[in-house]
């Protein structure tokens, strides 16, 4: 295939000096430590890969959620062979969880160099690639662009933060940007930061987030049961899910006010990064009244610890399902929140922190009685208290369907909007 040149955007010769300088003094070295030699597909070597595919790029466990639904979606309803890739260990664990036997290959996503991008494209000659959320990586979308073969992003959303790094390198950026056939985002506040950066407003589509769809399908094959056993009794248990640094000891103060009025209750923390498990249960130790322990040393016939705190990946969703309330996190310290969703998927309002930037629709869950907003350790308590109350979580479980029937069907009009640019194509 002849490849037009002319579609790389400014700036490309810049960055591709940058990652070539990078992996000729050694860059390969470094990366084969970090991913501990399972770099073959990262370096473009993809072999048995179906062509004219659907190629869903996820880059880690909360993409692939997002990504989950839109590849069912699409194997129900095209003839398309669909591949997903991740970058991280931890997605591709999700999207074997998730996607496998659904997926016709999962693999791991090429390196952003000239060399890996070619050597993948040409293994796997993809008809749509589409890229979850935030993945913008500007060699395999020009190269893609270079080839005409047209680029999606699907649940797309950009955080303060990012938007403003981004801002800052804005000339580089709407190029980048503009190799998408299509933006499909998720509120129209991410439209409105990608057309800040100088995406067309008709190249931009708001279809809902399709990790809700995700969501909703997870929900129908899960219960209580997997986790109940971290219950003590019929007193409640709370779960702070996603916590950050400086997070955990305002947790556990809340913790500590909430066990003044339900006792036996018990606590679990999931830190968003399970290496700082060791830290979290290091916060409770100043304490005397509470006793911390981490869930892989824990044994369900004899769990005396009121503080569970879990150093695995994967618990958090089926957690919710088996718990009485709970506590968002990323949301106290500048972090951006963590997905709201889950959580009230099981009628259990999103109780969170100010700082949820990173997913705005938080506001209209706050007014419809699907999340709620706290700002320190007795609110928190507070919040807690009243989520257990009975009178409430009935009230709790309307509000939450209430708010969810106005959602749902991201995926849908997802893949719709790139089958219309597919057929305007032919």
């Amino acid at each position: 295939m002849k490849l037009n040149n002319n579609a790389s955007p400014k700036g490309m010769c810049i960055y591709r000096s940058i990652t070539g300088a990078f992996f000729a003094l050694g860059g390969l070295k470094i990366l084969n430590r970090k991913y501990k030699g399972e770099i073959s597909e990262r370096t473009g070597h993809v072999e048995n890969v179906p062509e004219n595919s659907v190629w869903v790029h996820a880059v880690s466990v909360g993409e692939v959620q997002s990504a989950s639904s839109l590849i069912r979606r699409i194997k129900s309803r095209s003839p398309y062979p669909c591949i997903i890739s991740t970058v991280t260990p931890t997605g591709r664990e999700m999207a074997q969880k998730l996607l496998s036997g659904i997926a016709d290959r999962i693999i791991y996503s090429p390196f952003d160099s000239r060399k890996f991008v070619t050597r993948s494209l040409d293994s796997i000659r993809p008809a749509i690639y589409i890229t979850m959320e935030t993945e913008l990586w500007p060699e395999i979308l020009t190269q893609l662009k270079a080839r005409n073969i047209p680029a999606f992003l699907a649940n797309g959303r950009i955080s303060e933060k990012s938007f403003r790094r981004l801002r800052h390198t804005k000339f580089f950026w709407r190029g980048i940007l503009n190799c998408f056939a299509k933006l499909m985002v998720r509120f129209n506040e991410d439209k409105e930061k990608f057309a800040a950066l100088g995406v067309p407003s008709e190249k931009i589509i708001v279809t809902g987030d399709c990790k809700v769809d995700t969501l909703l399908d997870r929900r129908k094959v899960t219960g209580p049961e997997k986790w109940s056993w971290l219950k003590n009794g019929s007193s409640p248990l709370f779960t702070a899910g996603s916590t950050h640094a400086g997070e955990d000891e305002i947790v556990i103060s809340a913790f500590r006010m909430a066990r003044r009025k339900f006792p036996g209750a018990r606590l679990a923390i999931v830190p968003r990064h399970p290496e700082r498990a060791l830290m979290t249960v290091a916060s409770a130790l100043p304490y005397d009244d509470v006793h911390a322990e981490l869930l892989s040393r824990i044994d369900p016939e004899h769990n005396d610890a009121d503080i569970i705190v879990v150093d695995k990946i994967g618990v958090l969703f089926d957690l919710y399902a088996a718990s009485d309330a709970v506590f968002i996190g990323g949301s106290l310290v500048q972090k951006g929140g963590q997905n709201p969703f889950e959580s009230a998927l099981f009628g259990l309002p999103a109780i969170h922190g100010p700082c949820m930037t990173d997913f705005p629709d938080t506001e209209r869950m706050d007014s419809m009685g699907a999340a709620v907003c706290v700002h320190n350790d007795s609110e928190l308590s507070r919040a807690w208290c009243e989520c257990v109350d009975p009178e409430n979580v009935k009230l709790a479980l309307k509000n939450c369907n209430a708010y969810f029937n106005t959602l749902g069907g991201a995926a849908k009009k997802t893949w719709s909007e790139i089958e219309a640019y597919m057929r305007s194509e032919e």
